[in-house]
């Protein structure tokens, strides 16, 4: 059960703490998704309380549970986005690719080989 009580220390993420690759990105993800589902599951526990006993929920309680999820959702959205900006394991390999390939050409030669990409890029789809 998540600790409602303690909202900023528990959910708050200052910048620095901002994973460094995808891999961590992802896993702090899947840590937030069961968070966001822990909350929505005890607010749906409360709310069947309080049609079975009709009495209302407590809204302090409820408000603090409506800003966990504010701030989880924020959470997510601000580093699904710093994940787009994160290179991709495949981008890196095609880069590392590049670098290896590029010492066996010659200026001319890589211009070619340059040219031929490109032009079948257009062509075929990957």
């Amino acid at each position: 059960m998540i600790d409602l009580n303690d909202v900023d220390s528990t959910f708050a993420r200052p910048a620095a703490l901002t994973p460094a690759t995808r891999a961590d990105a992802r896993a702090r993800l899947i840590a937030i998704d069961d968070a966001i589902a822990a909350i929505r599951t005890q607010i749906g526990a409360a709310d069947l309380k309080r049609r079975a006993s009709r009495t209302p929920i407590d809204p302090d309680w409820f408000h603090r549970a409506k800003t966990a999820l504010r701030h989880l959702e924020r959470e997510r959205a601000e580093l699904r986005a710093a994940m787009s900006a994160m290179p991709r394991d495949r981008d890196r390999l095609k880069d590392r690719i590049i670098a290896v390939v590029r010492g066996d050409y010659d200026d001319a030669g890589w211009a070619r080989v340059l040219e031929v990409a490109r032009a079948t890029h257009d062509a075929e789809p990957i």
